[in-house]
């Protein structure tokens, strides 16, 4: 266990914590942008991957199912979710992306310049250590592990 005291230990600490405020401030600045929330852009982009019971939208953003059902509510207004019965069990409802709503979750991928700039500066070789540190600091086994 690395002391609590350990200075390099609080530097890696301040940094990552410096690189979450900037990608935080990025992303709710490319979300304003097209009149989003933090918290609809992030429930768009999740969607955008694959369509998903509220309930799990809510276990991946670690909030209240009733918080993603008024996110979804609205991000459904503006024509961007939909509603429709899971095929594996129609009482099960999934929200998921419009075509409007994948092309504004691409929008906003494509609007998040901040890690993409210093990132591309790296090797591919460092690029993915660093993907692989992340993986092991969250305790996520990196592929091939």
């Amino acid at each position: 266990m690395v002391p609590r005291t350990d200075p390099l230990t609080f530097e890696v600490v301040e940094l990552i914590g410096a690189v979450v405020a900037r990608y935080h401030e990025e992303y709710e600045g490319a979300a304003a942008k097209h009149s989003l929330t933090g918290a609809q852009a992030r429930v768009l982009w999740l969607l955008a991957h694959e369509p998903m019971p509220m309930r799990r939208i809510a276990q991946q953003l670690k909030c209240e199912p009733s918080n993603i059902t008024g996110i979804v509510d609205r991000l459904e207004t503006r024509g961007l979710v939909e509603r429709r019965p899971d095929p594996a069990d129609r009482r099960v409802k999934l929200a998921a992306p419009t075509d409007e709503g994948r092309e504004t979750a691409s929008r906003l991928r494509d609007a998040l310049d901040f890690a993409r700039e210093p990132l591309g500066g790296l090797t591919t070789v460092e690029r993915t250590m660093l993907r692989d540190l992340l993986r092991r600091m969250l305790g996520e086994d990196a592929p091939g592990s």
